[in-house]
């Protein structure tokens, strides 16, 4: 099962990226893109995902679709906040490394909650303990050392819609 849902994706994946809009469909490109597709299905399928039964749940994409556009605010307002630390004459930071609570689970949510913690400037995810849904974040400026409010600060606003998609 896993293996034959991630056989479909990549070759979905191959269609979009080699489709020739407006002309006519080259039919070597997409027997190859089968065949590259059962290729690397068979080796890395196991690999793939837990719940490949999650993949069906249509919600799940209307939710990734929201969830883009909620990161990219948060990205700019990083953004924002990090360029007037680095402009400020006096440079207000207080860098850390906090720990944070996450109820989060499987490994692919706890991974997408990590890299957006990381891609969002001002904070990097150093570490992650799954099995207490703990994660260690290198904070530019830290606001607090409690688990719980440094959670609320920095986890929550992802942790929401990440629930919905991964969970």
């Amino acid at each position: 099962m896993k293996k034959g849902i991630l056989i479909f994706l990549l070759f979905i994946a191959w269609i979009f990226l080699t489709w020739p809009f407006g002309k006519e469909i080259d039919w070597q490109i997409l027997i190859s893109g089968i065949f590259i597709s059962i290729f690397v299905g068979s080796i890395f399928g196991e690999l793939f995902t837990e719940n490949p039964h999650n993949f069906f749940g249509f919600k799940r994409y209307l939710w990734a679709i929201l969830y883009l556009p909620y990161w990219f605010w948060y990205c700019i307002l990083a953004n924002l906040d990090v360029a007037y630390r680095v402009l400020h004459p006096n440079l207000p930071i207080r860098p850390g490394i906090v720990k944070v609570k996450t109820n989060l689970k499987s490994k692919s949510g706890l991974t997408a909650l990590a890299n957006s913690i990381t891609l969002t400037p001002g904070t990097m995810t150093v570490e992650i303990e799954p099995e207490n849904g703990y994660l260690y974040i290198h904070w530019i400026y830290v606001k607090t050392d409690d688990i719980e409010k440094a959670s609320e600060l920095i986890v929550r606003r992802f942790e929401k819609i990440l629930e919905r998609i991964f969970e």
